[in-house]
């Protein structure tokens, strides 16, 4: 069984994910942290060095391999990864994917202290976080087997209606 999270930055991909998987005995990947293991850097590093472009060519290679891997998992992909066709046609192949759905005022209180995260690096992240929404939100619900909402929700919420959906599908 290959699980899938998708959703924006700040929605909580690693937190669920790592925790999803220690309640179904499977393993946790990170698409950004595998990235990082491969090239040994950091993302804000290969942003600065490769731009977008060159990360999100990276990001396909990391998720294409992991879905493809004959390891059953959790994987928490980064926020952007749907904007690929090549990702979203992977995880709808290979994964049940859940979308972790969030707000924007919910992103915003979860991410506005991160460094670690290239896209917010702007005089008006607020407003990147809702174009980002606008842009990407159509793309998590197209491949998305399950919606879960993580606004105000415990960890131990999202996850008890996680499992609860994994059992009807």
């Amino acid at each position: 069984m290959k699980i899938c999270l998708v959703g924006p930055m700040g929605s909580g991909k690693s937190t669920i994910g790592s925790r999803l998987a220690q309640r179904l005995g499977l393993s946790f990947q990170d698409s950004d942290r595998e990235i990082q293991n491969r090239t040994g850097v950091d993302i804000p590093l290969i942003f600065e060095t490769e731009g977008e472009d060159g990360f999100r060519k990276r990001e396909v290679n990391v998720i294409r391999d992991l879905v493809e891997s004959t390891q059953d998992m959790v994987l928490a992909t980064g926020g952007g990864a749907v904007i690929k066709e090549e990702n979203r046609l992977n995880l709808i192949k290979y994964c049940t994917v859940i979308y972790l759905k969030t707000s924007v005022e919910q992103q915003m209180e979860r991410t506005q202290k991160d460094k670690n995260r290239p896209l917010l690096q702007t005089k008006d992240p607020l407003q990147k976080l809702k174009d980002l929404f606008e842009q990407r939100a159509p793309l998590y619900e197209d491949v998305a087997d399950i919606i879960v909402s993580t606004d105000c929700a415990t960890i131990d919420t999202v996850l008890s209606e996680i499992e609860s959906k994994l059992d009807k599908i």
